[in-house]
């Protein structure tokens, strides 16, 4: 109980508790609309702008989230006003954010220290700046979810029907987007671009195997997540590895073991 003394750690589980509320709304999002590869192609494609904020001496989280939301931006107008399948303009993007970040991150003078952690993630080395933005993005898109939640679902679970009914639909995606490519890059720090995507997929995934109810969806990815993080924590700290990894091979396991109890209690 000691290490909880120190501020690094402290910082850690503040850090892992907002990134949970931010990844329980938004990952929930995800899931329902089925955008986990567009989440993963934004995720690879942000390493292009911290490849850029490091060569041009500026934050790379902000400049990450600059180009991250282009790149979702551009997702979603390709997808939707060209001939371009979804797909292929991922793919695009994906590599286009891969290769900038490779090339800027190799023109810039001497070694790009933080480089392993944005790749990896490392959530004791998170600090202040990173909490900041981590409650100011859990504050938005819980203010967001509670003024258009109904709207929010309708987009979720059949975009057609909800522009029928004349409902802003693109407006909506759109917004959507941006939340998810700020979600991604404020995470960056805590779970590392390799494997971003997954603490916006697994919780929910495991809250779905519970629940079928939207708002019950994402109360559960929000305690499981946190309880992902912290035990991901104790085993990072245990075994001295990196944390990022620890998080996710812990969601998995739990995902794995509620799907056995679940199919357990149904024989």
């Amino acid at each position: 109980m000691e290490i909880l003394q120190y501020t690094f750690f402290q910082n850690a589980l503040i850090g892992s508790l907002l990134a949970s509320i931010v990844c329980g709304f938004i990952g929930t999002y995800i899931v329902t609309r089925r955008l986990v590869f567009i989440s993963g192609g934004i995720t690879h494609a942000s390493f292009g702008g911290i490849g850029l904020g490091v060569y041009l001496g500026i934050n790379p989280i902000l400049s990450a989230i600059a180009f991250a939301v282009m790149c979702a931006f551009g997702v979603q107008w390709m997808s939707r006003k060209t001939d371009v399948r979804e797909d292929s303009a991922i793919a695009l993007f994906w590599t286009l954010g891969m290769s900038i970040g490779i090339i800027f991150s190799f023109l810039t003078p001497g070694f790009m220290t933080d480089l392993p952690s944005f790749l990896f993630g490392n959530i004791l080395i998170i600090g202040t700046a990173d909490l900041c933005l981590l409650g100011l993005l859990a504050i938005v898109v819980m203010i967001v979810f509670a003024l258009f939640f109904r709207l929010i679902i309708s987009v979720a679970f059949d975009r057609t029907f909800a522009l029928s009914q004349q409902l802003p639909v693109k407006t909506t995606e759109y917004v959507m987007m941006a939340l998810i490519a700020i979600t991604i890059v404020s995470t960056l720090r805590m779970i590392g671009i390799v494997l971003a995507i997954s603490l916006l997929t697994i919780p929910q995934m495991t809250a779905n195997l519970l629940t079928f109810n939207y708002k019950k969806m994402i109360g559960w990815s929000i305690l499981i997540g946190w309880i992902d993080c912290l035990l991901g924590l104790l085993i990072s700290y245990a075994l001295n590895v990196p944390s990022g990894a620890s998080i996710i091979f812990v969601s998995i396991l739990l995902y794995a073991l509620t799907r056995i109890i679940k199919l357990l209690c149904r024989n």
